[in-house]
């Protein structure tokens, strides 16, 4: 009978080796190298829409252009008659 350390009984030996499957390596790569691809194909497509946007607003600017006053709606008041 083992002697009794007062902890639980689900220690590991030091000296234990943990057992996995085989293909479990492999699996982990494959995932991780299709996450990787996944978050760059992600990245790149955000960037792209961000620039565009960007596009989109300068041309927007350039034909609108929101910082001209607008035109006048009536004609100023006639003072010297």
């Amino acid at each position: 009978m083992p002697e009794s350390t007062g902890e639980t009984g689900d220690q590991v030996a030091p000296d234990a080796v943990a057992r996995v499957p085989p293909g479990l390596y492999a699996d982990a790569v494959r995932r991780g190298g299709r996450l990787l691809r996944r978050r760059t194909a992600a990245r790149r497509l955000l960037w792209l829409l961000l620039f565009a946007a960007a596009v989109a607003f300068a041309v927007w600017a350039l034909t609108v252009q929101p910082w001209v006053a607008p035109p006048s709606g009536t004609t100023p008041p006639l003072t010297d008659w």
